[in-house]
This record gives structure tokens, sequence and C-alpha cells, in this order.
């Protein structure tokens, strides 16, 4: 298979490929996913054929993403994802334990948006700073 991409298409990609392994790999230690680690080498080797030798680093015949890369501004991207799924998550935790109802109805639905909107204005406004956990012990 060949695609031909612009040099500003080979960067994208590049990112994306990037991300995708992250999130994939990047927390599961030695049970690594390969396939996806050995088609992003695949990706950094390209780097210096498409005029982007910067982005890509060699090492006993492998490539990686070189230092100038990971510190490029991909890691923040990757942070703002990771930061916007937390409070999403945390936003719908805390609703539904607020309703404590297991099975949602269509009803529901709309009290759980709401709760889950009022929890979002608060962390736009205050991150965690007003969270606290109480013992009931």
């Amino acid at each position: 298979m060949n695609i031909e991409l612009s040099d500003k298409e080979f960067r994208r990609l590049l990112d994306l490929v990037y991300i995708g392994n992250w999130i994939l790999n990047s927390t599961r230690g030695e049970d690594r996913f390969e396939d996806y680690d050995l088609l992003q080498e695949k990706f950094f080797a390209m780097c210096a054929k498409n005029g982007l030798r910067a982005l890509s680093e060699s090492y006993m015949g492998h490539y990686f993403p070189s230092k100038a890369y990971e510190e490029g501004g991909i890691h923040e991207a990757i942070a703002d994802y990771e930061d916007a799924v937390f409070f999403d998550i945390l936003a719908e935790e805390l609703a539904r334990r607020d309703m404590m109802v297991e099975n949602l109805n269509q009803d529901d639905l709309r009290e759980l948006a709401q709760r889950m909107d009022d929890y979002m204005d608060e962390f736009e406004r205050n991150g965690i700073d007003n969270l606290s956990i109480e013992n009931a012990e």
C-alpha cells in the first residue's frame, strides 16, 4: 500500500501515531503492545527521509522519537486530553453517586446531565480545590 502525503500531513500522522501508541502502551509496563511500538518505530525511521531528522533518534538499529520531539509540545496535548477525560469521568461519577440510581431512565438522564454540567462548572472555576474526602468510619 502506498499513501501520498504532504510534508505537513506526514508530520500530523506522526503525531497521531505517537499519541495513539502513548495511550495504548504508556501504562502497560513490560506488557506493551509490541506491534504498535514497531509501527511507531517505522514512522520515526521515515523522519530523516522526509526532512524531519530532528524528530527521530536511532539506537542500535532502532528508531525512537527524539528528545526534541517529545519536548516539542506533544505531551502538553496529551496532558490536555487527560485532564479533559479526568474531569468528564469525575463529573459523571459524582453525579451518579449523588443520584444513587442504578438503572437510569430517560428522566434520570436529564438530571444526570444537569448535575454533570454543575460539576463541570465547578471544576472550570476551581479545579479540584473544593473537593474533599470524608472518612465515614
